[in-house]
Formats: C-alpha cells, structure tokens, sequence
C-alpha cells in the first residue's frame, strides 16, 4: 500500500473549518457599520493565509480556505450565480432539534456562470499560499442537485423556465463553465458538496419532496446526467469530488438511511474521480453499498471520524472501520477524512478549535499507520 500523490489523499478533509474568533468579531462589527467590507477582507485574508500553514503543519497534502469568507456551504456560491437571488422565507431549514437562519435560493432568470463570479478569486488567494505552504488547494461549491432540490419546482421561475429540462439543461451549462473558470484559475482539486444523495436515502426527505408537489422518483437519473455533463469536459490533471452530507449545523443532522438506494447510480453511474461519504454515525447504514464501486481509480474517503464533537475517536476503532470497508472496497481504493467540514454555516460545530486540529492529526496519523509514510 502506498500514500497518494494526487488528490484525494489517503489522509483529506472535506473542507471547512471553525471560524476564527478574529472572523467572527469582524463579522459582527461590519453588520454595525464600524468597518467596512475591505476591513474584513483584509482579516479573512491573514486568518486564511494562517489556516493554510496549518493544514500543512499538521501533515495534510492539501489545504482549504475553511470556507472563512461564507456564512453557509452553499447558499454564498449559488446567490452570485446569474439567475439566482437569496431571499427569506418565514422558517429556515429543520435540522434534528434546531432551525438554521432563514435564508434561501430562487431562481428568477436565465441560468448562467459569471466571468466574475466573487469565488474565483477566493480561490486564487488560497492557491497563491498554498503554493507557498507546498499542499494542493482543494475548492469546494455546492453540487447542481442542491439547487434544485431544496426548494423544487416552487424556487424556480415558472415564466423563466416553464419546464424543468430547460432548467436542468441550463444548469448543467452552468456548471460545466463553472469547472472551466476554476481550472482556468489554476484548480486541480475541486469538490461539489451534496446533501441531496444523503435525502434521496431518507424516506422522511423523500415524503417531503412530494408534500411540496415535487416528484422524486427520476430524480437520480436527472442528476446523474447533469453532474456527468458539467464535468465531462474536465481536463485530465483535474480531480473532482464529491461529498455527501447528512446535514451538518451546530452538530446536528437531517437525513437517515444507509447508500444502498442510490449507491449504484452514484458510484457506478456518475464519473467522480472520488466519495466522501459519512459513516460516523449509526444513520449512515453500513458498508455494503461500497460493493458497487467501478475497480479502478475511484477512491472512496471513508468519514468515520466525527467532526460534530470533540472526543478523539481510538486509532484501533477506526482500523477497524477502514477493515470493514476493505470488505467491499479495495484498501488501495479507500481513504480517511472526518465524516463533514466542521462548519458548514459560520456557526460551526460545537468543538473547539484544538479538538478540530486533534481529529485532522489524526487521521494523518492513521492514514500513515495503514497506508504507509
């Protein structure tokens, strides 16, 4: 067994981190007016640069921008979107026991991805310091399924699109320009993070669907064919991946049910060069679903260390978790990464900052004792 040398590294994290105190307060002071937006740029911008060597420090290959500039994962990447405003609806998004900030996303014009799109430039700055720190910049954007299936048929224009292929058709336009920009930027790893695959194994989120007048019976197909054109075009020095998430605010969740409904068509049937999936939990079901990944170059990140509380996970505990999926999975096809970032929303989780930097550690450390230095 040996270390990868490209992405996704056996030891990898999902992508964003504990906002810094220095963020937060700077936050808050521009919401009061006493600085202005270029003030807090500046700050993001010394806290990211920091953040950068640190992923390096502590033995990842790779680094994020913890996701410093956005208040949600992917709320901030789809409002700048041409065609997409936010907006707020009476109540926010029910997690297990807590209600998010009541933000959303419509759509109300012709889809299409601007030349200027503010996340372009976010990238360019981490790579500038990544470059320096020698680790690979990872970027991470919400995945095309999420825009549609949150708020189905009612979020987008009937005027702009009265049926859904021209919606889907645009997005998947969108998208694959979208890859175009961020290869251009100088990205070689970038990841669409999903929700969506982790709703389509839940049948609670299933029900909802429908209570909204939406049909979610096709949708894997949709999906499929829409995230295989956006990335169809990528050029072959350019990995990208993706992440399922079962809801991920405050160290709460929203979806149970294992992979095995949509396993098939999302490993075998969507040409990712790489899963993470989350298996921190008993909600996540067990390995088996992994039988249908393609042998070969595909590798599955197997997130069974917890980024939703701080106790550090036993190193034996989780070898044995990388044995059981060595099952159904190649151990040359799997790496380790916690389950989700740990703050999908600026909120993050509740850990600390310490506890955070614990768990990445040590899943440099295990991926070393399984795979090799």
């Amino acid at each position: 067994m040996t270390q990868r040398t490209k992405p996704p590294f056996r030891a990898d994290e999902v992508g964003s981190l504990l906002r810094p105190q220095k963020i937060k307060e700077a936050r808050a002071k521009l919401e009061k007016g006493e600085i202005t937006a270029a003030n807090l740029r500046e700050i993001e911008d010394m806290e990211i640069e920091k953040v950068v060597h640190k992923q390096s420090a502590i033995g990842l290959k790779l680094a994020t921008d913890g996701e410093f500039r956005r208040s949600w994962w992917h709320f901030d990447f789809l409002s700048h979107l041409t065609g997409c405003e936010l907006y707020h609806p009476d109540t926010g998004i029910q997690f297990a026991g807590v209600q998010t900030r009541n933000d959303s996303i419509r759509v109300i014009g012709k889809l299409d991805f601007p030349d200027d799109h503010p996340m372009l430039d976010h990238f360019r700055f981490l790579k500038k310091h990544a470059d320096i720190a020698h680790v690979t910049p990872k970027m991470t954007i919400p995945s095309p399924a999420v825009l549609h299936f949150r708020g189905g048929r009612k979020a987008i224009s009937s005027e702009v699109y009265p049926d859904l292929d021209g919606f889907f058709q645009d997005l998947a336009k969108t998208y694959r320009k979208a890859v175009k920009a961020f290869y251009d930027a100088g990205c070689r790893y970038l990841q669409f993070d999903d929700t969506v695959w982790a709703y389509l194994c839940s049948q609670d989120e299933l029900q909802k669907a429908r209570d909204r007048g939406d049909n979610p019976d096709n949708l894997q197909q949709i999906y499929a064919r829409v995230i295989n054109y956006a990335i169809a075009d990528r050029p072959a020095d350019m990995v990208i991946t993706t992440h399922v998430c079962r809801g991920n605010f405050r160290s709460t969740w929203i979806s149970s049910g294992g992979y095995e409904p949509v396993a098939e068509t999302l490993l075998g049937g969507i040409n990712y060069d790489g899963y993470f999936l989350e298996y921190d939990s008993e909600r996540a079901g067990g390995f088996e679903p992994l039988r249908f990944l393609p042998k070969g170059n595909k590798v599955v990140v197997v997130g069974v260390i917890t980024s939703k509380f701080g106790e550090l996970e036993s190193k034996d505990a989780i070898k044995r978790r990388l044995e059981e999926a060595s099952k159904f999975v190649p151990l040359d096809q799997l790496a380790l990464s916690p389950q989700c970032g740990f703050a999908s929303t600026e909120e993050g989780n509740i850990l600390s900052e310490q506890e955070q930097w614990d768990k990445l550690r040590l899943a440099v450390e295990v991926a070393q004792e399984v795979w090799g230095k």
